[in-house]
């Protein structure tokens, strides 16, 4: 039977570069693989077609050939000698599919070089140093130079061995069916050097665990879930590879009389029924210091009164959020009795006159009278 195109077999234009034959070979390579088509022999061509056109015009070499005199210039037969299946299955598999699996050779020759591991700390914070911003230090655990061995990681101070594990690689390669998988040496950790005699202290590795503490510039305006990055703060990095990153969590604090929604501040603010019912003026603090807020004759309770721009500047503009007064009447208690009196005397002064002084209450009896002369009882 005459062979497919190649282009045509991996559904790629001829101007294709190795981007697109790479991810044309991976869709078809899983699509076809023979462990997903147990015993389907057409799926099975199709793999070994897909592998053999992937395999040519992935070689800027072959590929030549190929589109000079198609299939005749890279057969094998024909004495070029270079033709497809002169490399292993894996040698490709690993250049496709390394960079998903773990290989690509990134660990031959030496050690790999590994970023650090990026670390977390939750600073707690009052509203006030988060509204106006603060610089705090903060005490963190990290890897330290071990006065033990003096950095070395042997008692002896011997140097590293060569790992026989991985001989010096890093890595491993393991065969897990029909995929090769290339995962870090378990016995140097990546290192591709052990040491004879490992330090009780470290353990072999030269440093120890111990503490640094690092100042942290916190901006104006944070709020509990913001987080502030301090690059190549973090882990150190192994092999020579970067550290990782610190990232500072801000939590803030429940405040005693403020509550933080957005840029706003919210506060609920208790007055008596005298101040209420006649009107007055009643100083309430703010972030800033304390303002006088007005309240007019026959306020509810729930009455809300909005301070402009004495909230929160946000962190991420220049917009400032407002102060949100909510005001609740308070039943006096621990009344004396003279004071019980003259409450009596100042409820029958309004008797007969509720609708007049109470609406809502007028309003609601009305409609509880409405609802059980509706009801129709069995």
């Amino acid at each position: 039977m005459a062979k497919r195109d190649f282009y045509e077999v991996l559904g790629v234009g001829r101007d294709a570069d190795e981007a697109e034959l790479k991810k044309a070979y991976r869709r078809l390579a899983m699509k076809y693989h023979p462990d997903r088509n147990d015993g389907d022999s057409e799926a099975e061509e199709r793999f070994k077609e897909a592998k053999e056109a992937f395999e040519v015009l992935s070689d800027q070499r072959k590929r030549s050939a190929y589109d000079q005199f198609g299939h005749a210039g890279v057969d094998p037969s024909a004495g070029g000698g270079g033709g497809p299946g002169a490399g292993g299955f894996g040698d490709i598999f690993d250049s496709v599919f390394g960079d998903i699996f773990g290989g690509g050779g990134g660990g031959r020759g030496g050690s790999r070089a590994y970023r650090g591991s990026d670390l977390r700390y939750d600073l707690e914070m009052s509203l006030e140093e988060a509204v106006r911003g603060n610089e705090v230090k903060i005490r963190i655990p990290t890897l330290v130079h071990c006065e033990t061995c003096d950095g070395h990681g042997s008692r002896s101070k011997s140097a590293p061995e060569t790992c026989s594990t991985c001989n010096g690689l890093g890595q491993v390669r393991m065969q897990q069916g029909f995929f090769s998988v290339q995962q870090t040496c378990p016995n140097c950790r990546g290192r591709g050097k052990t040491v004879r005699d490992p330090c009780g202290s470290c353990g072999g590795s030269g440093k120890s665990r111990g503490h640094k503490t690092i100042s942290v510039k916190v901006p104006a305006g944070v709020d509990t879930g913001d987080r502030i990055r301090l690059s190549g703060e973090g882990e150190a990095g192994q092999n020579g590879g970067p550290p990782g990153d610190l990232y500072v969590n801000v939590v803030v604090r429940d405040h005693q009389i403020f509550v933080r929604d957005g840029n706003d501040l919210k506060s609920e603010v208790p007055i008596n029924f005298v101040t209420a019912a006649l009107g007055g003026e009643l100083e309430v603090p703010t972030l800033d210091g304390r303002v006088m807020l007005k309240i007019p004759a026959e306020t509810q309770s729930g009455k809300m009164f909005r301070l402009r721009g004495k909230g929160v500047r946000s962190v991420r503009s220049s917009a400032t959020g407002d102060l949100i007064c909510r005001v609740t009447i308070e039943t006096p208690v621990n009344l004396t009795r003279q004071q019980k009196d003259l409450l009596r005397e100042f409820g029958e002064s309004l008797a007969g006159e509720n609708g007049k002084h109470s609406p809502r209450a007028s309003s609601w009896l009305d409609g509880v009278k409405k609802f059980f002369d509706d009801m129709k009882f069995p």
